[in-house]
């Protein structure tokens, strides 16, 4: 619809050196506020070297899947909170974060969102959608849609890692209890994508060490 016309028109405009990029130091550091704020401030629990391990394996795996991925402008907050309603096409806002990056980083973003639960086959179709909009515009999204979906599950997981870690700090730091109530969709988020892909697995257990499932996640796989 609107919001992935869009991005599709920013995307487009795309120049290389115009940005910040969005290197491994600054993905490291936003997967970083998971253990520090989520895992040890907010659960309080302190990961055994067998955990972090395991934890720093998956890291590197996010990390190296969102590097390989094309590059695109992208405004690390593309959501429901920051698009507003101006025909013909969607107003953004708080875009200061903006930097040079992996491709699906703002679908993630949108369809990801941890303010609203969108219907899965919904999502597929606007991601389908998406894809074969952005193909015939030229943009460099992977040809095989699979590869290509697989490519937003990880870098929905990098997000919603960091996102885990900056709830908890606004909490615990900043005295901002108003987020509280949306981690549980983050967790969901994180548990459907992790159950999805074997490079995932070890954090799927990792979540499960640290809170037994309400249910077991469900949904579409390539």
């Amino acid at each position: 619809g609107a919001a992935t016309d869009a991005l599709i028109n920013i995307q487009l405009a795309s120049r290389e050196d115009e940005l910040p990029p969005y290197d491994a130091a600054l993905l490291r550091r936003e997967l970083e506020l998971f253990p520090e704020w989520y895992i040890n401030k907010h659960l309080g629990i302190t990961l055994t070297d067998q955990q972090q391990a395991k934890l720093e394996q998956v890291f590197d795996r996010i990390i190296a899947n969102n590097l390989a991925q094309p590059c695109v402008y992208v405004h690390r907050d593309y959501h429901s909170r920051n698009l507003m309603l101006t025909p013909p096409s969607p107003g953004v806002i708080d875009f200061q974060d903006a930097v040079y990056g992996p491709i699906t980083y703002d679908l993630a973003s949108l369809f990801k969102d941890a303010y609203i639960k969108w219907e899965e086959a919904d999502v597929m179709d606007w991601l389908i959608r998406y894809w074969q909009k952005a193909r015939k515009a030229g943009l460099p999204v992977n040809e095989d849609f699979g590869t290509f979906y697989r490519d937003y599950e990880m870098m929905g997981v990098q997000r919603h890692l960091k996102v885990l870690g900056i709830f908890a700090r606004l909490y615990h730091r900043d005295g901002k209890d108003g987020y509280l109530n949306d981690m549980p969709q983050v967790v969901h988020y994180l548990r459907e994508a992790a159950a999805r892909y074997l490079d995932l697995k070890p954090l799927l257990n990792l979540l499960n060490e640290l809170a037994p499932p309400n249910d077991a996640p469900t949904g579409y796989g390539f």
